[in-house]
């Protein structure tokens, strides 16, 4: 498989968001009431909404397979594009689409009241939902190697099949699109991956225009 640009070792960025990830997960494990009310993210008209939230969620997930499969496509992706962008133009990167997964997520609720013929019961619930987990910024960065790297083949264990990285982003946003829209997968923020997406698509077309993609300059 051919991932990208390799470097031999871990990235100094990924390898301290992997740590503090995996710091802030522990921590919720013994405080899980505090962790969970302090610093996930919560609708905007709730009382434990705060600003920070929008930063400190994405350090917040709901399990062990949550955090694993989110640490693991930090891994393999974002190592790839630090080592290629630099170290301060990567965590510029991953902390926008985080940060614009969490703006997005408030939106769609904010349009879940707005079209609701409930909406003040519909809001008194959204209140209570906290929304954790890095997922946002994974997606831009697979949003991001797809654009970098978009004939890179990718050999997935399961389903058992190789895909260009191009048709992965394709296929993924689609499916968080068509998930989103149905109202189907649980507790899932589809619309916060495609928010992480859609932030790094403008980054990197704002870069692009700029002639700074392939360098790391800001």
């Amino acid at each position: 498989m051919n991932y990208g640009y390799y470097r031999p070792g871990l990235p100094f960025v990924v390898k301290n968001l992997i740590i503090i990830n995996a710091i802030v997960f522990i921590a919720t494990m013994f405080a899980d009431k505090f962790m969970y009310g302090t610093f996930s993210l919560f609708y905007f008209s709730s009382p434990f909404f705060k600003p920070f939230q929008l930063i400190t969620y994405m350090f917040m997930h709901g399990g062990f397979w949550h955090i694993f499969f989110n640490m693991f496509s930090l891994y393999m992706f974002g190592s790839v594009i630090e080592n290629y962008w630099g170290g301060k133009k990567f965590f510029l990167y991953y902390m926008i689409c985080g940060i614009g997964a969490g703006l997005v997520n408030e939106l769609v609720m904010y349009l879940q009241i707005a079209v609701s013929e409930t909406p003040g019961l519909v809001e008194a619930a959204l209140n209570r939902v906290p929304t954790v987990g890095a997922s946002g910024a994974i997606y831009g960065l697979l949003l991001a190697y797809g654009m970098m790297f978009p004939n890179n083949v990718l050999q997935f264990i399961f389903p058992p099949i190789a895909l260009k990285a191009k048709w992965m982003v394709i296929i993924f946003g689609v499916i968080e699109l068509l998930s989103g829209l149905s109202g189907r997968g649980g507790n899932v923020a589809h619309f916060a991956h495609l928010g992480g997406m859609i932030f790094g698509v403008i980054m990197i077309l704002v870069w692009k225009s700029r002639n700074k993609l392939y360098s790391d300059r800001m």
